[in-house]
């Protein structure tokens, strides 16, 4: 029974899987958007939104922490600087998932995830 075991597996290694999900989080919060399958993103989301939250208390410790997953100082220094501006009235839900079909080559089901906040920065400097 997997009773109280969080994630997914992926059919992988811990190892794998850990520096896998760490190089899609550090992708995601480095462009503000990456595209991955739906599962794979489902899972992105978790480990963003628990690294956003980090950023947004800002102190010495939980930049550590945040450090431990990135593990790009430019990265976490950005999210840092800007997160409590972006998200700071936001209570969860840095991420969004938007499905875009099926892959080509084995028709896994993919999405495209983006911050919200980011993008919502971009508009209020557009209009």
């Amino acid at each position: 029974m997997r009773h109280l075991k969080s994630g997914l597996k992926l059919n992988r290694t811990s190892s794998h899987r850990t520096a896998m999900f760490r190089n899609m989080v550090t992708s995601l919060l480095e462009h503000g958007h990456i595209r991955t399958t739906d599962t794979r993103a489902k899972e992105v989301r978790r480990w963003a939104d628990k690294i956003i939250t980090l950023a947004k208390r800002g102190d010495l410790h939980a930049r550590r922490q945040a450090l431990a997953v990135v593990r790009n100082k430019k990265v976490v220094h950005k999210l840092f600087e800007e997160a409590h501006n972006l998200y700071g009235n936001r209570n969860g839900g840095y991420t969004r998932i938007t499905k875009t079909g099926r892959r080509r080559g084995d028709a896994a089901p993919m999405s495209f995830v983006e911050l919200i906040a980011a993008e919502g920065k971009t508009e209020k400097v557009n209009n």
